[in-house]
C-alpha cells in the first residue's frame, strides 16, 4: 500500500489510453419478446493450457431481452477429467478485482485436488477490466489523475483535497460512465454468476469469493439457496455491516470493522517480532519504534534516499501508515516490513534496504487493472447506503482514529467517493435477508488476525446463515485457503470443495510456526503477489504512482 512513497523507490508503470476487447462493449439487444436461452460460447485457445471466452448478459435483468453487455471468462481445465466435478468459479476480491487475471496468475498453483477435479474458471464481475467497463475518463492516465495526492487524508486540509477528488470522480462517471454505471451491484453480479453456471453447464454452483468476493458469495447463496454445491467465502465481510441500511450514517469503511482487525494484526506483527529477537529487524520494543517514527513524521516528513537511483524523496505519515496497512496483507511479508521499518528509522544500509524493497514489492504485487479507479467504487457505491454529509465522513474519520489508532482514518475514506456518487446506481442492489437456509451447507473461513476483513464478520456471517459452517484460521494475514500456505485449511477448504462436506463444527486451524521463522518450503509452493489482488483501489494506484 503506497510502497512507492513509503520506501521512495521506483515502481514504473505505463499509463496509457484504455482500450476495450473487441466484444467488451454494450451489444445490440436481443430480440424483443425473445426466451432468452442460455447463450451460446466458443472457447479459444489462450497459451499455456487456458480458454478464454466471452458471454453476453442482460445490462438489466428486468428487460433480459434488453441491451446485452459482455463478460469475460478464462478456465484452466481440469487435471483429472474422467474424475472431474465441474467448474470452480472464482473472484478474487477487490471490488474491482480481475478474476481473469488472478487464474492466469495463480490457478496452476491451486491445491492438486482441486486442480484435479476442478475447470478452474476466472470472470470479470460486470463494469471491471475485460468485462463491459465502467469507463469515466478518456484514458487512464486522466483517471489516475483524479486522484488525490496522498493515500489518505490526515489533516483539515488534505481532507478537502480529498472532496474535490471524490467530486471530480464522481461527476466523470455521472457524465461519461454510460448505462453500466446504473448496473454494477453485487445483485446482478450474483445473476450473472447463476448465468455463467448455466453457460459453464454446471447443474450446480461451485464457488471460492475472497474478501469482496465473499459478499458477492452472500448474495448469490441468498438469492439463489438451491442453485449451488459448494461455497467457500474466505475473508468474510458482514453483509448487514456492508450494505448499512439502517446504518448509513456511518461511511462504509468504518462501519465494517477494517481498521479493527488491522489494529489486532499490527499488535500481532509487534508481538512475534519482539518474540523472534534477532530474526525480526525491528524487534526490541517494536510497538514503541513503531510509535516513535509515527509521531516524527506527524510533526515532519522526512527525506528517505531511493537506493536504486540516489535520489530522495519524502516519507509522510500518511505513507507510512498505507503502506504498513498493505504489508501487513501477508503474513510472509513480515520479515521484509520489518526491515525496511528499521531501515527507514535508521537510513542506514541503503543497498540492504534496495534488496529488501524489492522482495516486498514483489510480494505484494503491482496489478494491472484498466478501470482501478471507476471499478471499485462503481460496485461498493451501487451495494451500499452512504452519508451524503461531507461532515459526517470528517467527525467518522476523527472518531474512528480515537477509537482504532493507526488505521482509522485510512479505511474510513477508501470508499469516500460514495458520498457523491450518482444514486441511481443503487436501483439494483439486494439489502437483504442474509438468513436463507441454502439448500448447500455454506463454508464461512476467516483469519483470527486480518487487517482487512476483521474475523467479526466472518463470526457475523456464519451466524446469519442457518446452513452454514465456520472454519477458523489462528493465523494473520488478509484470506486463508492457498494463501496462508495452512495445510489445514487447504486440507479442510478442498475436502468440502470436492465432496460437499464441511469440517467438524469449532474446527480452527493453527498457524504453523511465525511469520518470521525460516521460509517454510510450502511458501515456494505458489508465486509471490497473492495478496496484491486484494489491496484496496486507493492503494494499488498510488503504489503505481509517481
Amino acid at each position: 500500500m503506497l510502497l512507492r512513497r513509503l520506501l521512495a523507490a521506483a515502481v514504473t508503470a505505463t499509463i496509457g489510453a484504455v482500450t476495450t476487447t473487441a466484444g467488451a462493449g454494450l451489444l445490440a439487444p436481443s430480440p424483443a419478446g425473445a426466451s432468452p436461452p442460455v447463450p451460446p460460447v466458443a472457447w479459444a485457445d489462450c497459451r499455456d493450457g487456458f480458454e478464454c471466452t466471452t458471454v453476453p448478459a442482460p445490462l438489466d435483468y428486468d428487460r433480459p431481452h434488453g441491451t446485452q453487455i459482455a463478460l469475460a471468462l478464462l478456465r484452466l481445465p481440469a487435471t483429472d477429467p474422467a474424475h472431474r466435478i465441474g467448474s470452480l468459479l472464482i473472484n478474487p476480491g477487490g471490488p474491482g478485482g480481475s478474476g481473469v487475471d488472478f487464474v492466469r496468475a495463480y490457478a496452476t498453483y491451486l491445491p492438486a485436488d482441486v486442480r484435479a477435479r476442478f475447470d478452474i474458471v476466472g470472470f470479470d464481475p460486470r463494469g471491471i477490466h475485460a468485462s463491459t467497463p465502467l469507463l469515466c475518463f478518456d484514458s487512464y492516465a486522466d483517471a489516475v489523475a483524479s486522484l488525490p495526492p496522498m493515500p489518505f487524508p490526515q489533516t483539515t486540509g488534505e481532507e478537502w483535497q480529498q472532496r474535490a477528488a471524490d467530486d471530480k470522480l464522481a461527476a466523470a462517471c455521472a457524465r461519461h460512465g454510460g448505462a453500466i454505471r446504473d448496473h454494477m451491484s453485487s445483485a446482478d453480479a450474483a445473476r450473472d454468476m447463476d448465468l455463467l453456471r448455466r453457460v459453464l453447464g454446471d447443474k450446480k454452483l461451485s464457488y471460492l469469493g475472497y474478501s469482496y468476493g465473499s459478499l458477492l458469495g452472500q448474495n448469490y447463496a441468498n438469492m439463489f439457496p438451491g442453485n449451488f454445491r459448494a461455497l467457500v467465502i474466505d475473508g468474510v465481510v458482514d453483509p448487514t455491516r456492508w450494505v448499512g441500511s439502517g446504518s448509513g450514517d456511518v461511511p462504509l469503511g468504518t462501519r465494517i470493522g477494517s481498521a479493527d482487525g488491522a489494529r489486532a494484526t499490527l499488535g500481532e506483527f509487534f508481538r512475534l517480532c519482539d518474540a523472534a529477537g534477532p530474526n525480526c529487524a525491528f524487534s526490541g520494543g517494536a510497538a514503541d519504534r513503531y510509535a516513535a517514527l509515527a509521531a516524527k513524521l506527524r510533526e515532519h516528513p522526512v527525506p528517505v534516499i531511493d537506493p536504486t537511483t540516489g535520489e530522495a524523496s519524502t516519507l509522510t505519515y500518511n505513507a507510512l501508515i498505507a503502506g504498513t496497512l498493505g504489508s501487513l496483507y501477508t503474513a510472509v511479508s513480515w520479515p521484509d516490513l520489518a526491515a525496511v521499518l528499521a531501515s527507514v528509522q535508521d537510513q542506514t544500509s541503503p543497498a540492504e534496504l534496495g534488496r529488501r524493497l524489492a522482495r516486498l514489492r514483489s510480494q505484494l504485487g503491482v496489478p494491472d487493472y484498466p478501470n482501478d479507479v471507476e471499478g471499485s467504487p462503481g460496485v461498493a457505491c451501487s451495494d451500499t447506503v452512504n452519508p451524503r454529509s461531507f461532515g459526517v465522513w470528517q467527525r467518522a474519520a476523527d472518531r474512528a482514529e480515537q477509537q482504532y489508532g493507526y488505521f482509522g482514518r485510512v479505511w474510513n475514506w477508501t470508499w469516500s467517493a460514495c458520498r457523491a456518487w450518482p444514486a441511481s446506481a443503487g436501483q439494483d442492489r439486494y439489502l437483504g435477508p442474509w438468513t436463507t437456509r441454502t439448500a448447500a451447507p455454506v463454508l464461512v473461513v476467516g483469519n483470527y488476525f486480518d487487517p482487512a476483513t476483521r474475523y467479526q464478520g466472518a463470526v457475523a456471517a456464519a451466524h446469519l446463515l442457518p446452513n452454514s459452517r465456520l472454519l477458523s484460521y489462528a493465523g494473520w494475514g488478509h484470506a486463508a485457503y492457498f494463501i496462508a500456505f495452512n495445510p489445514c485449511v487447504n486440507d479442510r477448504v478442498g475436502e468440502y470443495l470436492i465432496t460437499g462436506r464441511p469440517p467438524a463444527p469449532g474446527t480452527v486451524c493453527q498457524p504453523v510456526g511465525s511469520p518470521f521463522d525460516a521460509p517454510a518450503p510450502a511458501a515456494s509452493a505458489a508465486p509471490a503477489g497473492t495478496a496484491g489482488v486484494f489491496l484496496p483501489t486507493a492503494v494499488r494506484e498510488a503504489l503505481r504512482a509517481d
